[in-house]
């Protein structure tokens, strides 16, 4: 039994990475005849990690067709950040003082050094330490079960628009050490607050970079 188990989450993590890291893209069509063979394990599990997926929207089973890597728009960008600025501040609000303070310590160091002394990918994972540490601390199951879903959608945007550009970087690395100090300070609503302005220039500059790309296309087409 715990074999099997093994398989059925080595499936559903291989699978969800590929899709996260767009290695599978949005609107790639799927084969599980395929997906089998590159991942060397039978039906079962591939089987059991496509209906994990498909009920977080990372993928769509079409009868008769295959199966559809979900595709991202730029709709999707609004409704992604529209949860997210529902949830980040209200987490630091309502349950900031849950996160251990050598948890806050420890990002405020991270964040007090340049953001150029990290790599982007670096800076990437540290970025989303950040958020789900936050987030991580919310007492309430629905809430994080929810989030996580809006968690992966906005990983696959960051790997499809490489969001960080330098200058981003270094604002961003800003914002999150505004954010830390007011943690540190154990004010919850100058941190929310500070939250809240960061994903709004976060938002922002993601719309921009995907106008950006768009128009980039566009003006090589022509």
């Amino acid at each position: 039994m715990a074999a099997k188990e093994s398989l059925k989450q080595k499936a559903y993590h291989d699978i969800k990475e590929k899709i996260i890291r767009c290695e599978y893209a949005p609107g790639a069509m799927l084969n599980e005849e395929a997906l089998r063979e590159e991942l060397h394990v039978s039906r079962t599990p591939i089987r059991d990690a496509l209906s994990r997926l498909e009920q977080e929207g990372l993928i769509s089973i079409l009868p008769k067709k295959g199966i559809e890597v979900s595709g991202l728009s730029i709709n999707d960008i609004n409704l992604i950040f529209e949860v997210r600025l529902l949830y980040e501040p209200y987490a630091l609000l309502k349950y900031g003082s849950k996160i251990k303070d050598e948890v806050i310590y420890k990002f405020f160091d991270t964040f007090s050094s340049p953001a150029h002394t990290f790599s982007e990918e670096e800076y990437y994972f540290l970025d989303d330490a950040f958020h789900v540490a936050i987030v991580g601390a919310i007492q309430n199951p629905y809430l994080l079960k929810t989030y996580d879903w809006i968690h992966n959608q906005n990983l696959r945007f960051r790997v499809m628009t490489g969001q960080f550009v330098d200058l981003r970087l270094e604002m961003t690395n800003k914002e999150h050490l505004s954010i830390v100090t007011a943690c540190l300070k154990h004010d919850w609503e100058l941190a929310a607050k500070e939250m809240e302005m960061h994903l709004m220039a976060s938002k922002s500059a993601t719309f921009d970079l995907v106008l950006d790309k768009k128009s980039t296309k566009i003006h090589h087409k022509k």
